[in-house]
Parts: structure tokens; C-alpha cells; sequence
């Protein structure tokens, strides 16, 4: 469904209650406004696109071939997105007129929101009608207002708040970046993880993925320091996304992040709405009890962000996205989250932990590998291979003794998978060194052509002495053996002396040492 600007005035009041009293689980029964659950977390963290209410909303026939501006308004849960929402409804429902906030008796519908400490909005919500606006250059364009779930709630793990963030971004061509009274570190931080899970989905491009992303600070209480509006909030994100050589090289590069992910990125400051507002488990919205310094501001705000001038139409790779090619968008963007292509973002307790073992399992790595060297390493003399594999289960158990003494984040469950990572890594050096050991060997240098020479004399001796007693056919075999080993060996000088064919030499030495195999399990059990 979607109204022109010019039809709206006919429709009444926005807090009219016979038109827009509803519920976000109603179903449009008589063609009335709503907002539409699209995206749907479910209870295993599965994520699943309702195609068929987005294509509804969207391939409508007024609106399918408009290009489209997409509004999402995403953070922390419980800070006031949907109560900011059905104010910019309200501004939609009445462009016409100045007095666009309405009567201040007038509850506040729309979006389903309301006060207290639990969530209300899960997944995406879109208004199911698309505005249709005029623009200064002429066009018509069409308007989509998106309600996200709140990052970081309870039942939520990162990867749900990660998602949900990402793909608003993705599908929005103006994302409000909600925030609770500063712009702190952790939440340019969070931005940055959530913009770069975004950006991963994505096709590579040299264009800068995402365009406008507007800083709503709430509840600011620094008037003094900045002023709330526009202005204030461009001079204040300026000083916080500022980069200077002192910055520590981690700070630099979220805010270089930050930088490189939007084309626009812009700042408003806002009052508290009142305590009125905070503390009344009964407040419905009505105007009357919101601070007039909250509400002076929001007179500024809500315009600032939807009128037609600044209204910034869906781009994705410089091409302009119509209603109908959103839809595609949209679809091809939840395949990626709902697979397992991309990785799961990660707490930053989890990556510590991770961090904090793998610097253990390479400390331990150190350990050995630099005890090994003083065994059997570099110019040192070749070594009995019984006394190396006692050296190397002292110098084992060692470095598994100083991965365990080493504190470590995550706990002994979180930390037994890098102590088998440990023991796999170190026996997989211990062949190596087993190898460095044996080249050392003059015997084990000359094992091939001596196995080949003793097959060669063996041969001889056994065919001279079937031969002499009569036995025609072993004797024959014998030859044929004798000068098979003769062939090889004479192959296997050329290929040390040329070079070429290393494969084969290769070969030739794996079946030598299967020869001797026997042998040398006899000497070491004796040894």
C-alpha cells in the first residue's frame, strides 16, 4: 500500500484511533497501515525473510518500479528506536502541515513500543505503507521506514545483534545509529564489528559500501560543552572520530574503518525527554508530558531527517535501487546469513580467550622446539633414535607443563582444545626432527645403495648356487632380481647425481627403507 503526499490530508489525524490503533501481530484484514514483521529471529538463532509480506509491501503497483529511500533506526535495545519511529510516521502522515507533531493529547501509535527494562521490537519491522515523496529535482520517490531489534538484549546472542545490524545497514540507505547520551568508544567499537559483518556479505567493491549513517545521541546532557541539534552534533562526532599520530594504532583504525564504510556520516544531539517520560509505567506518548525542550528539538530532528531535500536515495554500487530491486536484495543478503559462509562474530571475550590460549600454545611451541635444537638440532651429532624419543617425551611433557602453568581466559574446558592443538603441533615437529636426526646417520645416507648392493650379492650368491644344483627356474628368477636391483641402483645414482626425476628416487628410497625395516626394529629393541 502506499498514499502520495498530496492524498494524506484526507486520512485524518495520525492518532486517530479508528485508523491506526493496532497491534504489530494483526493481520491486514481491512487495508490498514501496520508495521509487518520481515525478518524473523527464531528460538535456535536461525534467521528467516517473510518473502511473501516484503513482497507485498514492496512490488505494490504505485510503488515496485520507484526508486526507494530505506530508513532504519538500529542500537542498544530499550533506548527509545520505536518511540522515535512513530514520531517520524507522524511527520510522514503530515507534510503538509507545520503542525505535523498533532494534538497534545494524542497518544503515540504506530510502531509497538513502550517503557521498561525487556524488549519489544525482534528482527526487522517495515511500515507496510511506502510513502510516496516529491523531491525538489522532480522525481518521486518512495519512502521505507525499518524498525530493528535492539542490539545486546538478553536473549540475543552476537551474532543475532551482529546480523540484524549488518543487514539494516546493508539494506538501508539512511541508517540512525541510536545511542544513550555519549559516543563512547565501545559503541564505534560495536559499529565497526557490525559494519564490517555487513560488509563481508557483500560484493568487493571500490565504492564505499554503505551511504548515510547518522549518530542519534540521546538523552545528552552537555548542552553547555555542545549544542543539541545538527550543528552541536556534527562539532562533537567531528572531535570523537577524529584521528590524530598520538591515538593508539587500535583507536586509528576504527575510526579509519568508520570513515571508509559510509559516504555520509552525521551527528544529532537530543535532551532527555523528561522524567515524566522515564518513570510512568502508563506514559502512551502523549505530548504533554514530554520536556518542550525535547520536544523543540524534535520539531528540528524529524525534518531534518525526511525532508525531501535530504532523503537519500538506495544506492548499491553507484546504481540506483528501485522498490522491486530491494526486494532481491534483500533476499540474496539473508541466504548469506542464513549459511554458514561467513564467520561468526566473535565476543570480546571469546577472541581474548582465544588470543590469551594461542599465545600459550606458541610459548609451549618455543619451549620445545628450542630444547630439541640443543638435543638434535643444527650441527649437533646424530643421536640413538631410542635416546631421541626419551629426550623428546621429557622436553613433550615440558612444554604441556608450561601451557598449563600459564593463566589462561575461558577456563579449562575453552582451553583443552589448544592443549590437543599443542600435542598434534609438537608431534608433527618431532618428525621433523626424527628426519633431521636420520640425515645425519652415514648409514642411513648410504641405506639405499648398501639395501641395493646386499640384494644384488644375495641374488648373485643364490642364483650360482640353485644354478650349480640344478634348480634352472629359481635360478632364473634370482638373475632376473639380481639385474632389476642393478637397474635401480644405476637409476638411483643418476637421479642423486642429476637431480631429475626426484619422485621416483623417492621411491626408490621408501621401498630400500621397507627393506631394512625389520632390521632396524631388531637394533632398537636390543638397544
Amino acid at each position: 500500500m502506499a498514499r502520495d503526499k498530496k492524498d494524506r490530508d484526507s486520512w485524518g489525524s495520525f492518532g486517530d484511533k479508528n485508523v491506526y490503533d493496532w497491534s504489530s501481530e494483526e493481520e491486514e484484514t481491512d487495508g490498514r497501515a501496520r508495521p509487518v514483521q520481515v525478518l524473523v529471529v527464531k528460538d535456535d538463532h536461525t534467521f528467516e525473510l517473510d518473502e511473501t509480506a516484503l513482497s507485498k509491501i514492496l512490488l505494490a503497483e504505485e510503488v515496485r518500479d520507484r526508486e526507494v529511500v530505506a530508513i532504519s533506526v538500529a542500537g542498544a535495545f530499550r533506548k527509545g528506536k520505536s518511540f522515535l519511529m512513530d514520531f517520524m510516521l507522524r511527520y510522514m502522515y503530515s507534510q503538509a502541515s507545520d503542525q505535523w507533531l498533532g494534538d497534545p493529547e494524542e497518544p503515540l501509535t504506530g510502531f509497538s513500543w513502550r517503557g521498561g527494562s525487556e524488549r519489544e521490537t525482534t528482527g526487522i519491522q517495515i511500515w507496510s505503507e511506502v510513502f510516496l515523496v516529491d523531491k525538489p529535482d522532480g522525481s518521486k520517490v518512495a519512502v521505507l521506514l525499518m524498525d530493528t531489534q535492539g542490539t545486546f538484549d538478553s536473549q540475543s546472542t552476537l551474532r543475532d545483534s551482529a546480523t540484524v545490524f549488518a543487514l539494516s545497514t546493508m539494506i538501508s540507505s539512511m541508517q540512525v545509529y541510536n545511542i544513550s547520551q555519549n559516543v563512547q568508544e565501545d559503541d564505534l567499537q560495536h559499529l565497526q564489528l557490525f559494519t564490517e559483518y555487513g560488509r563481508l556479505a557483500m560484493e568487493e567493491t571500490f565504492l564505499k559500501p554503505f551511504q548515510s549513517m547518522i549518530f542519534l545521541v540521546r538523552d545528552w546532557s552537555f548542552p553547555y560543552e555542545f549544542p543539541y541539534g545538527q550543528e552541536g552534533g556534527m562539532k562533537f562526532l567531528e572531535k570523537r572520530l577524529k584521528i590524530s599520530e598520538n591515538q593508539h594504532e587500535e583507536l586509528q583504525n576504527v575510526r579509519k574503518h568508520i570513515h571508509s564504510c559510509f559516504t555520509n556520516i552525521s551527528c544529532f544531539l537530543m535532551p532527555h525527554p523528561g522524567l515524566k517520560v522515564a518513570t510512568n509505567p502508563h506514559f502512551d506518548g502523549r505530548l504533554r508530558e514530554i520536556d518542550q525542550e525535547f520536544i523543540n528539538n524534535l520539531k528540528v530532528l524529524v525534518p531534518w531527517l525526511l525532508r525531501p531535500k535530504n532523503l537519500d536515495v538506495k544506492e548499491i554500487n553507484g546504481s540506483k535501487i528501485t522498490c522491486r530491486g530491494l526486494l532481491e536484495y534483500f533476499k540474496a543478503y539473508i541466504k548469506i546469513y542464513q549459511g554458514e559462509e561467513l564467520p561468526h562474530p566473535k565476543s570480546m571475550l571469546q577472541a581474548t580467550a582465544e588470543a590469551n590460549n594461542l599465545a600459550a600454545v606458541a610459548a609451549a611451541k618455543d619451549l620445545y622446539n628450542r630444547k630439541m635444537e640443543v638435543v638434535s638440532g643444527g650441527d649437533r651429532p646424530f643421536l640413538a633414535p631410542s635416546e631421541l624419543q626419551a629426550r623428546h617425551l621429557d622436553i613433550r611433557e615440558e612444554s604441556l607443563a608450561l601451557f598449563r602453568s600459564v593463566k589462561k581466559m575461558g577456563g579449562e574446558e575453552f582451553s583443552r582444545r589448544y592443549l590437543l592443538q599443542l600435542e598434534t603441533e609438537i608431534d608433527e615437529l618431532f618428525v621433523q626432527y626424527i628426519k633431521h636426526n636420520d640425515s645425519k646417520n652415514i648409514f642411513h645416507a648410504a641405506r639405499t645403495p648398501a639395501t641395493l648392493f646386499v640384494v644384488i650379492f644375495v641374488m648373485y650368491v643364490a642364483a650360482g648356487i640353485t644354478g650349480f644344483v640344478g634348480v634352472d627356474v629359481i635360478a632364473s628368477v634370482c638373475n632376473m632380481v639380481l639385474g632389476f636391483a642393478l637397474i635401480t641402483l644405476c637409476t638411483w645414482a643418476y637421479i642423486r647425481y642429476s637431480g631429475e626425476y626426484r619422485e621416483l628416487g623417492a621411491v626408490i628410497d621408501q621401498v630400500a627403507g621397507a627393506l631394512q625395516q625389520p632390521i632396524r626394529q631388531q637394533y632398537m629393541m636390543n638397544t
